[in-house]
């Protein structure tokens, strides 16, 4: 499993061992995932009685069912491996450090602390600089959605976005020289009901 899981961690650009990517997991699934495995023991009598009445299943997963915090943990484990130091993303677009810690304090670019530093998600870079139009959108970001939300936002196509009659995502959308105000005119709405 080891040589599997390697050659795909390399065909994915992740620069990480099978031992070390096996351990951001174990780590994700601690953090984001509940030990409790009986989804209806979340709630009081009252609260589960509602839940079922609108149609909710409550019952646990069966033994053939995916875990569906599985895509969640996996996703995570990526953002965190592929997400760039505060020196990496100074080398990438030019600055020194203290310009991108002010960034991060501006809100030009986001990112956690995390193990005691910054990290930065790889999606708002290009090779040589910041996404273009990366201060408009993150200008519009609600500032309470996780990174893996936001990561996930910038990263799938949506249907407002087109390009050559393909929806395609903000990131590529912006690298394409795309309007950054119709990326933060949909980045203002995460995390608000549909």
């Amino acid at each position: 499993m080891s040589a599997a899981l390697e050659t795909v961690l390399a065909r994915a650009g992740l620069k990480v061992t099978a031992n070390e990517f096996l351990t951001l997991v174990e780590d994700a699934a601690r953090k984001l995932t509940s030990p409790q495995v009986d989804p209806a023991a979340h709630f009081t009598d009252p609260q589960r009685t509602a839940l079922a009445a609108t149609g909710l299943d409550l019952s646990p997963l069966g033994d053939t069912e995916v875990d569906p915090r599985a895509r969640t943990v996996a996703e995570q484990t990526v953002l965190r491996d592929t997400a760039l130091s505060v020196g990496q993303a100074a080398e990438r677009i030019g600055v020194d450090t203290s310009r991108v810690r002010h960034r991060i304090g501006e809100h030009r670019l986001i990112g956690w602390k995390d193990r005691g530093g910054w990290r930065l998600p790889a999606w708002q870079f290009t090779d040589s600089d910041a996404l273009p139009g990366l201060d408009v959108v993150l200008a519009w970001m609600p500032s309470d959605q996780p990174a893996l939300v936001l990561a996930n936002f910038m990263t799938t196509p949506q249907e407002d976005l087109e390009i050559h009659d393909r929806p395609v995502s903000p990131r590529e959308w912006l690298l394409a020289g795309g309007d950054p105000h119709r990326v933060a005119e949909l980045a203002a709405a995460i995390g608000t009901p549909a």
